[in-house]
């Protein structure tokens, strides 16, 4: 294959973005990771429940805000949006940071910390998703979930694999503080970008335009049936809450070779990112879409299956690569599907299957590790992926044959 620049960084705002976005997420993965070290440290022993708290910290902030995130994002400028949530989530990690170089950091403070800056989330991630297509067309738009796809995961693996050094060399406060410093690059990026066009629809901030942001995803089979492929998956097959156990109890390796365990995924998430962003048109989107999902689930098996350093590792990879090929499937279904002015609500209640699967993933994965052991927990998980994916198309069969190609002809959305 041919490699050459995707379409979406030709595009000067996207490429700023995405380059800011680069930076801020390798900071960002690396708090999440040292996070969990930080409570398997401070509870002095395994603890699943306790890493299974950071879950529950992280999505309850999300289900209450997200449907305010919604017509928030549709209603206000997402430029200015951003701003705001981009200090806010630096502020959080700065204060991460002081408590820890103080010593007076409690489980109890990452507990509500980690709520605020999830509260910050929910209005981040509504606005940034629905200003991406402000400034891609639309025939663009698959690259540039590619590419937002890459920037995530080589992010996710410069961040925990620096969480790991950072940790050793200098002490685990300076992990949050450099997280800190790492939203500066978004916020200069948004001063670079310069104003941003939106529809100019306002649909207000009020119940009613939440509820009908509800509507039109109930009324759109393929964003709903993509949605609840989401939350199945990511709910069941949440493995990396497990991750200081895994690397600690049962591999048992330093904090360097837990930083690149913690990575693996992101590992084969860039691989995958990398290809797909070459292809000019990606059809048969559906049953790729499918293939992907299963890969994943039947990878998190293997996962908790293993006992050697080298195992885990190729196992992660290819959860990685298979879960990046969904996202990036799913990204631009829902995208394309949705009409500008009512993007940021759609978003909205995406971002509560995408990161409500995820971390009340990891509250179930604590609750079942505690019972039956950490192992028994990955691979319940992965099977429980597998059939969850098998019913989910059983109910929506139109997600065998959903190709992509009838959107082809969207008309590109102003820059």
């Amino acid at each position: 294959m041919k490699f050459s620049i995707p379409p979406a960084l030709r595009h000067r705002r996207y490429l700023l973005l995405w380059l800011g976005l680069l930076i801020s997420i390798a900071g960002s993965q690396m708090q999440i990771s040292a996070l969990f070290w930080h409570i398997r440290i401070l509870t002095g022993e395994p603890q699943p429940l306790a890493l299974g708290g950071i879950g529950l910290a992280r999505i309850l902030p999300v289900i209450v805000f997200s449907f305010v995130g919604g017509p928030v994002a549709d209603t206000l400028n997402r430029r200015r949006i951003l701003f705001v949530t981009q200090s806010a989530m630096a502020l959080v990690a700065l204060a991460l940071a002081l408590l820890t170089f103080t010593g007076h950091i409690t489980i109890w403070n990452i507990y509500l910390l980690t709520a605020i800056q999830a509260a910050a989330v929910a209005f981040d991630g509504p606005a940034r998703q629905a200003m991406i297509p402000n400034i891609v067309p639309a025939r663009d738009l698959p690259s540039a979930f590619s590419m937002s796809s890459i920037a995530m995961n080589a992010g996710s693996i410069i961040g925990p694999a620096l969480s790991g050094i950072v940790i050793v060399a200098l002490g685990q406060g300076y992990t949050y503080f450099f997280n800190a410093v790492s939203f500066l690059a978004v916020i200069l990026a948004l001063v670079l970008i310069g104003p941003v066009r939106q529809d100019s629809r306002k649909s207000g901030i009020h119940l009613r335009a939440a509820v009908e942001g509800i509507r039109f995803i109930l009324a759109k089979p393929i964003i709903l049936s993509t949605m609840m492929m989401d939350f199945v998956a990511t709910f069941f097959a949440s493995a990396n809450t497990m991750m200081p156990i895994v690397a600690k109890d049962i591999l048992r390796v330093s904090e360097i070779g837990y930083g690149w365990l913690s990575s693996a995924q992101a590992i084969g998430s860039v691989a995958a990112g990398i290809i797909v962003s070459q292809v000019k048109q990606l059809r048969r989107q559906g049953p790729i879409f499918l293939i992907a999902v299963i890969t994943f689930g039947l990878a998190t098996v293997l996962f908790g299956a293993s006992h050697a350093f080298t195992l885990a590792m190729l196992a992660l990879i290819l959860m990685g690569a298979a879960d990046a090929v969904s996202t990036i499937i799913r990204n631009t279904i829902r995208q394309l599907n949705t009409p500008d002015h009512i993007r940021g609500r759609m978003t909205s209640v995406n971002q509560i299957f995408f990161q409500g699967g995820p971390q009340l993933g990891e509250v179930e994965s604590g609750i079942v590790a505690s019972l039956f052991g950490v192992p028994a927990a990955i691979i319940s998980g992965g099977i429980g992926c597998v059939l969850g994916t098998v019913l989910i198309v059983l109910k929506w069969p139109q997600l065998r044959s959903y190709d992509g190609a009838e959107h082809l002809q969207v008309e590109a959305t102003a820059n």
